[in-house]
């Protein structure tokens, strides 16, 4: 055999054994390219209120609305706090069940919710059960095919990588021989007497070389998230080949000051005078007696500072910002953007949509090419 059908012998088996994973997510990564614009629109009850004159209520006070609407024996780790005077402050908790043999994510699942709370009022705007929310639904159908994590994730890894060296075959394949051949791989030259199977394979051959790049994107970037040795490479690769060991976690000093606990709302006053132009603040609580506040200052994608605070004393224990990274947590950090086009604005993601539309019809068309010969071949024999 030449090469080129040894290829396309390999293009074919891994064509089909994921295709039905690759058509999924194509499909829901089309739905979630425009989250950020669609939710506002759907959700618009629960994201924002009407701005008043008063000032807002304390943080304290606004945790403990949301921390009734949850119940006491769950406590809240952590709050979303926008600071414009027309959104509502969201907290999330997610408790998984122990020792669950679930196969379907939903059935891992003991307590997903998400309280949104009126910073002005205190009043509980919307307490949502998140565990089949659309788009909670659209994500886990996109991440784990709905299965829990360690049944899904791996399936859905191996299709990814399965689906980039599906690429670079299709791109070997596609490569014309010569001049003549080229007239037909770069676009449609359809007439009224063009059989749909000739139209069936232009659209897999010709979208499939468009989309190349995109699609390798798609790819590589899923990967960061599904395998660590991939990740880590990535990483590795980045900074030039050099490692980074992991930052010991911060602790609070227990010792000198366990009776004189800062308060929530004066750390959060601090940050707010500090950060004033900041567009959102996600605040931690600590874990344990020894835990720091965290608290993450979101100015814009890239431009964020993500401080670790003494639980007792107030004291800044440390300070990170995006300029602070090292290239290869910097790209990890510009992973999703990447991965959904957000990384160039709007016309970032309707490329993103567009070549996700396209990932999902190449296993369609490709079916409809491998079907129609195979029934060929067996008319023949």
């Amino acid at each position: 055999m030449t090469l080129k059908k040894i290829v396309g012998k390999l293009h074919l088996w891994l064509g089909l054994s994921s295709g039905i994973v690759v058509f999924i997510l194509g499909i829901t990564g089309c739905i979630y390219a425009f989250i950020e614009e669609i939710e506002p629109l759907v959700y618009k009850h629960r994201l924002y209120v009407e701005p008043q004159s008063t000032p807002k209520k304390p943080m304290s006070e606004i945790w403990q609305a949301a921390q009734n609407a949850i119940g006491t024996e769950n406590k809240l780790m952590g709050a979303s706090v926008p600071n414009t005077p027309h959104e509502t402050c969201s907290f999330t908790i997610y408790k998984a069940k122990e020792n669950s043999d679930a196969v379907w994510y939903w059935q891992d699942i003991e307590l997903y919710r998400t309280v949104y709370v009126n910073p002005y009022t205190a009043e509980v705007v919307t307490n949502e059960d998140k565990t089949f929310e659309f788009f909670e639904f659209v994500v886990n159908l996109h991440w784990s095919l709905l299965l829990t994590n360690e049944i899904g994730q791996p399936i859905v890894g191996v299709a990814t990588l399965i689906f980039v060296i599906s690429l670079i075959s299709g791109l070997i394949l596609w490569w014309p021989k010569n001049k003549a051949a080229s007239k037909q791989r770069f676009w449609f030259k359809w007439k009224n007497t063009t059989r749909w199977k000739r139209k069936n394979y232009d659209l897999h051959n010709i979208t499939g070389f468009y989309v190349f790049l995109i699609a390798l994107i798609f790819g590589l970037t899923g990967l960061v998230w599904t395998f660590d040795w991939f990740d880590e490479s990535v990483q590795w690769i980045a900074n030039g080949g050099v490692s980074h060991e992991h930052d010991q976690p911060m602790k609070s000093d227990t010792t000198k000051y366990a009776s004189a606990k800062t308060s929530l709302d004066q750390l959060f006053v601090q940050v707010q005078n500090e950060y004033p132009k900041a567009k959102r603040y996600f605040v931690s609580k600590p874990a344990d007696s020894s835990g720091v506040i965290n608290v993450f200052i979101s100015n814009s994608r890239f431009d964020y500072c993500s401080n670790q605070y003494d639980q007792y004393t107030g004291k800044l224990l440390k300070s990170e910002t995006f300029a602070d990274e090292n290239n290869g947590h910097k790209l990890r950090s510009m992973n999703y953007d990447i991965h959904t086009g957000g990384i160039a604005g709007l016309p970032g993601k309707i490329l993103a949509f567009i070549g996700s539309l396209i990932c999902a019809s190449l296993p369609v068309t490709g079916f409809y090419i491998w079907w129609g010969r195979h029934k060929k071949q067996k008319r023949s024999t």
